[in-house]
């Protein structure tokens, strides 16, 4: 079965995992945000497609949720000493593969092609390929007005409430190529449980990639990021309250309206999906080890048979 999904990085990294553990790798598929792309001390960084590497190959800090295990932080430390800045955490490790990312953007290589090999690289057999090649950057609205997405996730810690997102480059960005062939291709299209927001719609602003999912013939299975109405990590509740009214799970169907056929949502929202107008599987969706992760992605694939 070839299995595409989207994903955004931390709790879709980690459900990526589980997958990749109970397909074979090699028929899976993985469309990543790449909305979240920042330039730092002249290096571009790709935190949603590093989190899915790492966490495929093993690498990341599963404490953190982000960057990579056993890191060191000297460079960094060395970068504040002559005046650089540090509001975006680089460990030593992490610098690596952004230094030859960068080097190879530079050359004029496209996104795809480096992420590709940075993964084969790494060991990792899943095919992992950017939404697009093209520049597509989140911006969010809020109350002190529009912000990068970096700016008010990192450097004001996502404090601020959010209005609304847009996309800045949607309009241009044609997906990465191997993206529609993979859709196209696919048994079966899972969307990770990402904020559906800030993870999920960067991709989704890519027109062909929507329109392929809007026109699709397989299933499409979305994985709720919320578990007893609340976020495991990160600001996907805040968000869905202020912007969809509520975070049950007709209010997270109702971020991929027209685009899913079936919505998996933990044990804990068991009692708020009467009246939902698609199929939903409950099971429990928190994600705490290796066997967590393969369970959840075990229930996702006998939901699609």
């Amino acid at each position: 079965m070839s299995i595409v999904a989207l994903s955004g990085g931390v709790g879709g990294a980690r459900f990526l995992r589980g997958l990749a553990d109970v397909v074979d790798p090699a028929e899976l598929t993985v469309i990543g945000n790449v909305g979240d792309d920042v330039e730092v001390l002249g290096l571009h960084v790709s935190p949603d497609l590093d989190s899915i590497l790492y966490a495929l190959a093993a690498l990341g800090d599963e404490e953190r949720g982000w960057g990579r295990a056993d890191e060191t932080w000297r460079a960094l430390e060395e970068a504040e000493r002559f005046g650089g800045e540090t509001w975006f955490r680089l460990g030593d490790r992490d610098l690596g593969l952004h230094l030859v990312r960068t080097q190879a953007l530079a050359r004029g290589e496209p996104l795809s092609a480096v992420t590709e090999r940075l993964a084969r690289l790494a060991g990792v057999r899943v095919r992992l390929l950017p939404s697009t090649d093209e520049r597509l950057r989140t911006w969010v609205e809020t109350p002190a007005g529009p912000l990068a997405f970096q700016d008010w996730f990192v450097a004001r810690r996502h404090a601020d409430d959010v209005d609304g997102v847009r996309f800045e480059g949607a309009e241009q960005a044609r997906p990465a190529p191997g993206v529609l062939e993979a859709l196209e291709a696919a048994r079966l299209i899972v969307i990770a449980p990402s904020n559906p927001y800030i993870s999920v719609w960067p991709i989704l602003a890519v027109r062909a990639i929507r329109e392929a999912l809007a026109r699709r013939s397989v299933p499409v299975i979305a994985v709720s990021p919320i578990v007893g109405g609340r976020a495991v990590k990160g600001p996907a509740d805040r968000m869905l309250t202020r912007m969809a009214g509520g975070t049950s799970p007709a209010h997270v169907a109702g971020c991929y309206e027209g685009l899913i056929d079936a919505l998996v949502v933990d044990e804990a929202d068991a009692g708020a999906v009467d009246g939902l107008a698609l199929r939903v599987v409950v099971t429990k969706t928190l994600m705490v080890g290796d066997a967590s992760r393969r369970r959840l992605a075990e229930a996702v694939l006998e939901s699609a048979s």
